[in-house]
């Protein structure tokens, strides 16, 4: 059974960096696009960030030129860099991976940016 497992959330003052991981494990022939989404609450779901196979990106306004992703293809892996954070970044951050044709979901890590 394929699954996402995220870490690298926590507590972090404005301005700091947090950086999320996220791998996928199980039996993968293929991932396509990888990314990151988040929910604040009262919120909808947003997306932040995400990576295709070939290594382009697309970036949320909010977040353009403070986050970056990437990703380990070998190791079937996408991050989340995240620098100056802001009180408005927290959210519960969900990775989103296409996995063998099929959309599959992180179980979510919480970022709380606040002094």
């Amino acid at each position: 059974q394929v699954q996402l497992v995220e870490s690298g959330g926590g507590l972090v003052q404005p301005g700091g960096s947090l950086r999320l991981s996220c791998a996928a494990s199980g039996s993968i022939f293929s991932i396509y696009t990888m990314g990151w989404y988040r929910q604040a609450p009262g919120n909808q779901r947003e997306l932040v960030a995400t990576i295709n196979r070939s290594g382009n990106t697309n970036y949320a306004r909010s977040v353009k030129g403070r986050f970056t992703i990437s990703r380990d293809n070998a190791k079937n892996t996408v991050y989340l860099q995240m620098n100056s954070l802001k009180p408005e970044d927290t959210a519960v951050y969900y990775c989103h991976a296409n996995i063998n044709d099929l959309s599959k979901w992180g179980q979510g890590t919480q970022v709380t940016v606040s002094s």
